[in-house]
């Protein structure tokens, strides 16, 4: 009796630590303004082509006006804070509790902290205008294929998905149009929904279109 009583009381408990999490992102993220997400692995180091790219990605996009949100560890996270800290414009780094390779870096000007992944991904969907997915692993594919699932069941307002270099997507792209196509489980008008490229400006130009449509949608709406 005692110890079911403990385990509802923990229960209780956590469901209070969750709605602090999500109402500590409400609060801190309501005036970023238009921002754009950047993901990708936390392993790539600093003398990495993509480190590099990333950081001028993510620069750019603060000069254009946008706000960087990361998942504030090492790595393409790292660089994409830089990159938006170094032009003077708003960096987020929503930082996750994990055993291994999540040490926040230093190039965040506005930091929140996750003990829940899905309390963490509400706010990646809820205040990005856009995706930008380096090269990662299985996190970088858990946020790119959760927001290509919300956009494709439209359970959210469509938002650019970018995935950035040709090199490292385009084996997944050959599967997915080779056997996951060709068994009916997806269909060809979902690669619409994503973008592949080479190109930082073709990555600034889509972010830059997609806000322009917005904020005419919403001039629209008033």
């Amino acid at each position: 009796m005692i110890e079911d009583l403990k385990i509802k009381g923990d229960e209780s408990w956590r469901m209070f630590r969750i709605i602090s999490e999500f109402t500590e992102g409400f609060d801190k993220l309501a005036d970023i303004g238009y921002a754009v997400s950047m993901f990708g692995s936390a392993r790539l180091a600093p003398t990495n082509p993509y480190y590099a790219t990333a950081v001028e990605i993510s620069h750019r996009l603060a000069e254009n006006g946008f706000s960087i949100i990361t998942g504030g560890g090492p790595g393409i996270m790292e660089a994409g804070n830089k990159g938006a800290a170094e032009a003077d414009k708003v960096s987020v780094g929503l930082n996750i509790e994990l055993p291994h390779e999540q040490t926040p870096n230093k190039y965040q000007n506005k930091s929140l902290e996750y003990r829940y992944f899905f309390a963490r991904k509400v706010m990646f969907v809820k205040y990005s205008m856009g995706y930008v997915i380096m090269p990662g692993g299985f996190g970088t594919f858990d946020e790119f294929f959760e927001a290509l699932t919300l956009v494709q069941t439209n359970k959210i307002y469509p938002i650019p998905l970018v995935l950035f270099g040709s090199d490292y997507w385009q084996g997944l792209l050959e599967w997915l149009k080779g056997p996951v196509l060709e068994m009916g489980t997806i269909s060809a008008s979902d690669f619409d929904l994503f973008t592949l490229t080479d190109d930082v400006d073709e990555v600034i130009d889509v972010m830059t279109k997609h806000r322009n449509w917005k904020m005419n949608v919403t001039e629209g709406d008033n």
